[in-house]
């Protein structure tokens, strides 16, 4: 969260660094990208010293690395199947910069690279992408049963397919705008709350002791954030999982 200014919006801001044009193509290094790339070197660097040594008795860092490779595993199993496991690279990297990303964005001046629908939206385009290419690749024509549920009685089936394509199509909206929407609520209600304390403790003794209420929000609601960082991470991953599962298993 960024705390320059009172405007809550203002953390949200994109701002170039490095001016780089192609053509017309406005291909500036902005803070939004600076944060993508500390969220990738820093996870790399995390996974890759927990997991060099591998001792038999694991260290704390080594403990964290197995645990969040087993969720990833378990969760793409459960979803998908065994066969579903040729995706978990794919899961658990997006998994693990989803997660770095929203935790790495509730330090002061650090930038939530989550809260960008323009982010959300390319890796919500790159699971739903990657659910019809292999689908067709994998099945064929046959991929598009998945449009066509089994059961359902002949008179309503072109209703019910139009509803299925449409519910297909919105997946990159719905999957893209829920990560982006909560984080985004949550650190404008985190803004709010900690400028009523700083506004409150300038009106002098009165405004202090008025300031404990919206002090006690303010660590309540970075409670919550913490909580729903791993949630929104998670329900990223989850819906994920299911999508990939259709690719796999399209008649199901």
């Amino acid at each position: 969260m960024s705390a320059s200014g009172p405007d809550p919006i203002h953390q949200f801001q994109m701002s170039k660094l490095i001016n780089i044009s192609v053509g017309n193509m406005d291909l500036s290094f902005t803070n939004v990208s600076l944060f993508m790339a500390i969220t990738v070197v820093f996870s790399s660097m995390f996974l890759f010293a927990s997991s060099s040594s591998r001792g038999i008795i694991p260290t704390r860092m080594q403990s964290i690395s197995e645990i969040t490779y087993e969720f990833v595993a378990n969760m793409l199993r459960g979803s998908a199947g065994a066969q579903g496991m040729r995706f978990f690279p794919l899961v658990f990297s997006i998994f693990v910069f989803v997660l770095v990303a929203n935790f790495l964005g509730l330090f002061p001046y650090f930038y939530t690279v989550t809260s960008q629908i323009a982010i959300t939206f390319a890796l919500a385009m790159l699971v739903i992408f990657t659910v019809v290419i292999y689908g067709f690749i994998k099945n064929g024509f046959g991929f598009l049963r998945l449009f066509v549920p089994s059961g359902v009685p002949v008179v309503i089936l072109p209703l019910v397919t139009v509803i299925e394509v449409i519910s297909f199509l919105s997946r990159p909206i719905s999957l893209s705008v829920r990560l982006f929407a909560n984080m985004l609520a949550g650190h404008i209600t985190l803004k709010v709350f900690a400028g009523f304390v700083v506004s409150m403790i300038g009106l002098g003794a009165a405004g202090i002791g008025g300031s404990v209420l919206p002090l006690i929000m303010t660590v309540a609601v970075t409670a919550l954030e913490v909580l729903v960082a791993f949630l929104q991470a998670y329900v990223f991953t989850i819906l994920t999982c299911m999508y990939l599962a259709d690719a796999v298993h399209p008649g199901h």
